[in-house]
């Protein structure tokens, strides 16, 4: 069951990934812009959202899972807390700060309920039934927390230096510092709050060993 779970994880957000870029090359929805950059400029856009990216990251950590369910490592471990924590942040973010600011239809709005919705749900869903477990550590944490920190830092670097922010609540130009700095501050929480939370459940939920 662990396998097939994490399969049908590994393919609905591969099938998502695929369908957002598609849509992205065709030019039909392009994101948040009401103008079609060039294709160069809109797949570097693309990469730079960080629904993209923990989308992706769940997707690797899905595949190396659905072949082999009891996977471990320590780069490994990294990049599944940072998927399971980065696709939390995902849903969570979409559903307070985006969702109101969108109207999407079609193909767009289907691509937006897999990368925004069902992923997450299955990528919880998934570690929460089948782990594996223990797999998290202090060290494991750390490291993990560098790629939101990362992201966010070169999101508002090349903000400044293009004008271009993936996310309205970036935007400092428009929103003002203050605002800016208020919600990163409450996503950084956020993020250390979900980080401690895994950390916790890893403990006390059954090891994979237990539960089989």
């Amino acid at each position: 069951m662990a396998r097939a779970w994490h399969t049908v994880t590994a393919v609905v957000a591969v099938v998502a990934l695929v369908l957002q870029s598609v849509l992205v090359v065709t030019g039909y929805g392009a994101l948040l812009d009401v103008e079609q950059p060039p294709l160069g400029v809109r797949l570097g856009r693309l990469i730079s959202y960080f629904t993209i990216q923990s989308n992706l990251l769940v997707a690797a950590g899905a595949i190396t899972l659905a072949v082999a369910p009891g996977r471990d490592g320590r780069g490994w471990r990294v990049l599944r807390l940072a998927g399971l924590v980065g696709i939390t942040v995902t849903g969570l973010v979409h559903f307070l700060l985006l969702r109101p600011l969108l109207e999407l239809h079609g193909w767009s709005l289907v691509c937006d309920r897999l990368l925004h919705l069902v992923v997450p749900l299955l990528a919880i869903a998934g570690w929460l039934l089948f782990g594996p477990r223990p797999r998290v550590s202090g060290r494991v944490v750390a490291r993990a927390l560098g790629w939101p920190v990362a992201w966010t830092a070169w999101t508002l670097a090349m903000g400044a230096a293009t004008g271009w922010f993936p996310y309205p609540f970036l935007d400092f130009d428009a929103k003002g510092w203050p605002s800016v700095l208020a919600t990163c501050g409450c996503i950084t929480l956020l993020f250390l709050g979900l980080f401690a939370g895994a950390a916790y459940l890893d403990r006390r939920l059954p090891s994979t060993h237990e539960r089989a």
